[in-house]
């Protein structure tokens, strides 16, 4: 029995092993051929379930006109672009279309769905080139450990999906446009030296944070800029009880209202939503930053009530970046 008992062991160490010295993987995506792959979705499929190496699916400049999606069995992958603005990914599905005689609904026009979880996408754009027919998401992410650094995700209604409600994102050094609600959902995301853009007189956040979260959206250091002509929105609009986001830091072009928040009045189910939400800001500066015009029931930041906004302590960050 005991040599038995050592051989399980001594097994189950080696495994451990094996798995803690993994080699990560690189994979690289061409137009042209000259690559492993021509698909982004072929190349993802090609990655082993569950694993504890990094999958790096390097793309080449290019735009990949694919429905791409990252299922849940798979994690550790980075989508490397070769450029912001040289790598894109677009499709131009929308709620309510018809395909293969499925309505589509908000949750499944995506451009491209990550739901595993250690996902990172560096250098590159998402893309929903839909406007103006309905809900069309970019990119709708539910996984956990998301990090999103140098790209730009575009669209009209409802570019950027944080689908997890118990999920966290670190989205920086990016570019966010959209038109209505174009950031929304319930994960606890924190936004660092983005640009977020609007495309039309409406709002830039729908969040729908959990009761009980301590963090919904946060925006630190970013730039609110509008395109041409864009001379009324709010910063946002609870889509459920209980939305939570803080400002940060940030410049306000002069596009955002005095009133800065908006109750979303009307809903039938979910009525009164502003006496649970928590929309507050600090330090905002520029034309559209104005503290004492917002409405009563957002709140202005102390000094010391924003130091407590740090990156460790909205996503617990040291314990799952790699080299951290």
């Amino acid at each position: 029995m005991k040599t038995v008992v050592q051989a399980l062991l001594f097994f189950a160490m080696s495994f451990q092993l094996a798995a803690q010295t993994a080699p990560d993987i690189e994979i690289y995506v061409r137009l042209d051929g000259k690559g492993d792959f021509t698909s982004i979705q072929e190349a993802i499929m090609s990655v082993r379930a569950f694993t504890e190496h990094t999958s790096t699916i390097h793309i080449s400049e290019g735009v990949y006109n694919e429905k791409v999606q990252i299922p849940t069995y798979l994690n550790n992958i980075v989508l490397e672009g070769a450029g912001a603005d040289r790598t894109i990914i677009s499709f131009n599905d929308y709620s309510g279309r018809i395909v293969d005689g499925v309505k589509l609904s908000t949750f499944t026009s995506y451009t491209l769905h990550v739901q595993g979880d250690q996902i990172e996408l560096k250098n590159l754009t998402v893309e929903n080139t839909s406007c103006g027919q309905g809900q069309a998401v970019a990119l709708h992410v539910d996984g956990d450990e998301f990090l999103a650094e140098n790209v730009r995700l575009l669209g009209c209604q409802d570019t950027l999906y944080t689908g997890g409600p118990n999920s966290r994102h670190y989205i920086k050094d990016s570019f966010i446009e959209g038109t209505t609600d174009f950031i929304f959902g319930p994960s606890t995301v924190l936004f660092e030296n983005c640009t977020i853009n609007s495309k039309k007189n409406s709002y830039v956040t729908a969040a729908s944070t959990p009761k009980g979260v301590l963090f919904g959206y946060v925006f630190k250091n970013c730039n609110f800029t509008s395109s041409e002509g864009i001379t009324e929105v709010y910063l946002g609009r609870p889509w459920r009880p209980y939305a939570k986001t803080v400002l940060i830091d940030c410049i306000l072009d002069d596009h955002i209202l005095a009133f800065g928040w908006n109750p979303w009045k009307g809903d039938k189910l979910f009525p009164n939503k502003e006496k649970t939400t928590f929309y507050a800001e600090y330090n905002s500066q520029g034309p559209g930053a104005n503290p004492k015009e917002r409405v009563d029931w957002s709140f202005q930041l102390s000094e010391r009530e924003a130091s407590y906004y740090t990156i460790d302590q909205i996503l617990d960050y040291k314990h799952w970046v790699k080299n951290n």
